[in-house]
């Protein structure tokens, strides 16, 4: 196990901003893949019973009407997708694309303990997660790669200015 260790810990793995990279790329693609969904009738559609029982979306719906809901949802994800991807370069563009990330996350989650059908009622109820929960929760793993890129991108502005974190 410890050739194993020090092979990685030569390889660069360690040395270099791997996982912030990667993650930000993640994220990028998740971001613009999820926006072009909002694109088509369907999807929104499918979203509707999620949408309307999260406490910090379903005001979408009555103010945008469900085309207008699926054009601010995705435009938003495009929106994040652009500054996140600004953020290689331009870390200020990076922390907004965080924030928009974080929040985005944190409004999906806000969805989790009141959608319908999350919970599997042939095991129990909650915590027995049906594919609609699984679904919401990887946007917990989501958050925390948003705080994470957030925290960076915000420890690196600091550090260009010379302030100190």
């Amino acid at each position: 196990m410890n050739y194993f260790i020090e092979l990685l810990g030569r390889s660069g793995l360690l040395k270099r901003d791997l996982d912030y990279h990667l993650l930000r790329s993640v994220m990028v693609i998740i971001f613009l893949w999820f926006g072009y969904d909002k694109w088509f009738e369907a999807e929104i559609v499918d979203l509707l019973p999620l949408i309307n029982n999260g406490p910090l979306i379903s005001w979408t719906i009555p103010v945008f009407g469900v085309n207008g809901t699926s054009i601010f949802l995705g435009a938003s994800e495009w929106t994040f997708a652009t500054l996140l991807f600004m953020g290689f370069w331009h870390k200020k563009l990076g922390v907004l694309g965080a924030l928009g990330s974080c929040a985005t996350f944190l409004g999906t989650l806000s969805i989790f303990p009141f959608a319908p059908g999350a919970w599997h009622q042939g095991a129990g109820g909650f915590p027995a997660m049906t594919i609609v929960s699984a679904f919401l929760l990887k946007d917990l793993v989501l958050l925390a790669v948003s705080v994470y890129l957030l925290k960076q991108d915000v420890s690196r502005v600091i550090a260009a200015r010379g302030l100190g974190v």
